[in-house]
């Protein structure tokens, strides 16, 4: 039997919201409701959700994206809260035992965390990718999961980023060099 995870990857009012520091704008607003009934039917159905979500300190010299990006994710921040459904979303299914949210730091949801541990205590064998930005975050911890050989699904309907060229070939990509299943 498999079983299966579903990530949704920095949802988060900075990346989304019309005024978040480093916002996909409409293309990520517009998936709120695929992220949802997805998370509704993975953990109806058992399964995990897993929530792994930036985390920054305001102008860290030691982090790598302070030179790329603006401030994004700050602790105890707004732009840090989950983005409008799924944030109402998470607060009634927190305390789930299926429902797993944690900080990250790198693009990757796998880099400096537990992820690959938590999955294999579980048995999970094969991941649902969402969230933002499918370029770079998703991208990332897609190359992770590949390269740890977790067999893919990238949900096209529930995955958004900066521009349409970003979007067309992350999904290319996923498809055809990390063996993905594209669900449209």
């Amino acid at each position: 039997m498999v079983a299966q995870a579903l990530l949704i990857i920095d949802y988060t009012n900075d990346f989304v919201a019309d005024n978040g520091a480093l916002t996909a704008g409409a293309p990520a607003q517009a998936i709120a409701t695929s992220i949802v009934t997805l998370a509704d039917q993975f953990l109806s159905a058992g399964d995990d959700v897993i929530l792994p979500t930036d985390l920054h300190v305001a102008n860290d010299p030691h982090h790598p994206e302070t030179k790329l990006f603006p401030p994004h994710n700050l602790a105890n921040t707004w732009g840090r809260e989950f983005y409008g459904p799924l944030a109402t979303w998470y607060a009634a299914h927190k305390d789930d035992e299926h429902v797993y949210a944690f900080a990250k730091n790198r693009y990757s949801a796998f880099a400096n965390t537990n992820l690959d541990n938590y999955l294999r205590e579980r048995h999970i064998t094969d991941l649902h990718l969402t969230g933002v930005c499918t370029d770079i975050c998703v991208l990332h911890t897609a190359v992770s999961a590949y390269n740890l050989n977790y067999p893919l699904t990238i949900h096209e309907q529930a995955v958004a980023t900066f521009t349409p060229n970003g979007q067309e070939w992350a999904l290319a990509h996923f498809k055809d060099s990390l063996n993905a299943k594209i669900e449209r």
